[in-house]
């Protein structure tokens, strides 16, 4: 069972392979996550479709937390593993704004 793949589809934003859902534990507001929808482990193994979809959605998400939050500055961060932090094993991207 995967957290990620079994969501009720409450997505934020979303394209044909990737979707945005806002951090559950977030570090800042309006931390996100950007996820493609096909489950794999890492973004080690997303095809190149998946990450212009992902790279789409970051840019839209960007938009979306500016309008609420209005941050300075973002980190975009990805862990690979669990021995680099990965909490959850299919693969995401945080976009955490910084303030």
């Amino acid at each position: 069972m995967c957290l990620f793949c079994d969501l009720a589809k409450n997505y934020v934003i979303e394209n044909e392979l990737c979707y945005m859902i806002y951090d559950k534990f977030p570090v800042a507001p309006g931390h996100c996550l950007i996820i493609p929808k096909r489950h794999i482990e890492t973004v080690f193994e997303m095809n190149s479709d998946e990450w212009a979809a992902a790279g789409s959605l970051i840019g839209l998400a960007k938009k979306e937390i500016e309008k609420q939050f209005q941050p300075k500055g973002y980190n975009i961060k990805v862990n690979c593993g669990k021995a680099a932090g990965q909490e959850i094993m299919h693969a995401h991207i945080h976009l955490i704004p910084k303030y």
